[in-house]
């Protein structure tokens, strides 16, 4: 197959390298082409100078966004006729099937950009006709920037349009359905000359409360279990939580909770502000709570979270998150709760988030949300929490192979695990992040209606917000296990306080 893509000649982008560059590789794509033209939207001024102000106030250089000469598209120049036009500016002629991106209704960038300057998280719909091919909503992991946001959606729209052209490669019929009503393209809206003085000045007083505060300070809340759980509940027990201690120096976040040996353990992300790299912590509950402070565990070079612990084979297993590291490995407990050695590396090359593992009718399942861009990237270099990738093995301990419909989901409101799934009354229920204004600003619990090797399908059956009974911003991650339940959330810890002692 040959695929021409229509861009903006005017604005060539390292996006669109990289998109280039992307279909290329694909099996059965025998050439890929450009056609530079200037859309039907010029790109406005106002938007350049925004995103210049955004990469000085947020210390980051553009990446997908920034320019590249025309000669960087050299390379993909083809005078036959396509078998297929990408039409990133919305407005091609049809000369053979056309595929059209529009964020909101609003073809090509300009149309992205309105969605974001209207603080919308941006639909893709990639059209055939009046035909949506695939969708999704686009996360961010930057939302306070309009350019890490802007960044962030264009390396999951390379994902979007990667997946729907490899299944018609394959022959797979995509699950089409009729295109969103819309009252036509959308146009961005103006840029005020007053935003870029708001994001100044936004700017100085988050580096002010930043300078007072550590910010986010996450927080473990727990209590013993006496009757209906939180997925049973589907709010906040009556009773509220404890707090497990911290000095302000460090937070403690993503608890998982776990009965083995004849003790239970709460496994925690122990963050220390002043290094900025987590570790692996681990601290035993007796009938009253905690018994002292969580002691380390597991460290390695590299940041580690989310400790996802189970007992399996006669042993104690832990999958950390180690996106950091581009990998998700599997350890085993010779010292339980310490003493962690690494058996097996389940996946490599991916910087996944949340890994969660799950058996189901003899097989082994792996959920995490996938960056799609290498370990080390930049900011605005791809969301972490707005797709959902599926891996399976016949054993926990691998080999791994991805779903053939990765990404199974796009969409930052229910994408991100956050914690183990749970069978209730013969359902499989998936805790999820709701991340569509903000990193694991709620949580949703969310019934899996599909799984296996051809599909996968969830239903939301209800959100759980931070509130009276758990005050903060934030409220991400739920699991429970020994007797113990444990959530966890953002507050915020004095510096200064931490720094005298108090």
């Amino acid at each position: 197959m040959h695929v021409r893509v229509r861009l903006d000649g005017a604005n060539p982008r390292r996006w669109h390298v990289a998109l280039l560059t992307r279909l290329s590789g694909l099996p059965g794509i025998e050439a890929v082409s450009v056609e530079a033209a200037p859309g039907p939207d010029g790109w406005p001024v106002q938007a350049d100078l925004l995103f210049r102000l955004e990469s000085l106030i947020f210390r980051v250089a553009p990446n997908g966004s920034a320019p590249v000469p025309p000669a960087d598209l050299a390379a993909w120049t083809d005078p036959a006729a396509p078998d297929l036009l990408l039409d990133l500016c919305g407005d091609a002629v049809a000369r053979c099937p056309v595929w059209r991106v529009a964020y909101d209704g609003g073809f090509g960038e300009t149309g992205l950009l309105g969605s974001l300057l209207a603080g919308r998280v941006p639909r893709l719909d990639l059209l055939e006709g009046d035909t949506v091919l695939v969708s999704g909503r686009l996360g961010s992991d930057y939302r306070g920037s309009i350019a890490l946001s802007f960044e962030d959606a264009l390396v999951r729209t390379t994902t979007l349009v990667a997946a729907a052209l490899r299944d018609r490669l394959a022959g797979r019929a995509a699950a089409e359905t009729p295109a969103p009503a819309a009252a036509g393209p959308a146009r961005p809206a103006r840029i005020r000359a007053s935003r870029p003085a708001r994001l100044l000045a936004r700017s100085l007083v988050g580096r002010l409360y930043r300078l007072c505060y550590h910010a986010p300070h996450w927080r473990t809340g727990w209590r013993v279990l006496r009757g209906p759980d939180l997925i049973d509940l589907g709010r906040h027990p009556e009773g509220g939580w404890q707090i497990l201690p911290d000095d302000g120096r460090r937070f403690y976040a993503d608890p998982f909770p776990l009965a083995a040996d004849g003790t239970t353990h709460v496994f925690v992300e122990e963050f220390p502000h002043a290094t900025g790299k987590a570790i692996i912590s681990a601290v035993r509950f007796g009938p009253d709570g905690p018994v002292g402070a969580p002691i380390p565990v597991l460290e390695e070079p590299y940041h580690l979270s989310y400790p996802f612990v189970f007992a399996r084979a006669g042993a104690v297993w832990m999958v950390p998150e180690s996106s950091a590291a581009g990998t998700v490995d599997l350890y085993r407990a010779t010292r339980y709760p310490g003493g962690w050695v690494k058996e097996a590396t389940l996946l490599s090359g991916v910087v996944a988030s949340d890994a969660t593992l799950l058996e189901q009718d003899g097989r082994w399942w792996l959920f995490a949300t996938v960056r799609d861009a290498p370990p080390g990237a930049p900011a605005g270099s791809g969301c972490h929490h707005d797709a959902l990738y599926l891996w399976s093995a016949p054993d926990f301990r691998g080999p791994y192979v991805p779903h053939p419909a990765n990404p199974v989901l796009v969409d930052p409101s229910f994408a991100r695990p956050a914690g183990r799934i749970v069978a209730r009354r013969g359902r499989l229920i998936r805790p999820v992040q709701d991340c569509a204004h903000g990193y694991g600003r709620a949580l949703s619990l969310a019934r899996i209606d599909r799984l296996d090797q051809d599909g996968f399908a969830q239903t939301v059956l209800g959100r759980i917000e931070p509130g009276p009974a758990w005050p903060g911003s934030c409220l991400h991650t739920l699991n429970a296990g020994g007797g113990i339940e444990c959530i966890d959330g953002s507050g915020r810890a004095s510096r200064l306080r931490a720094r005298l002692g108090a």
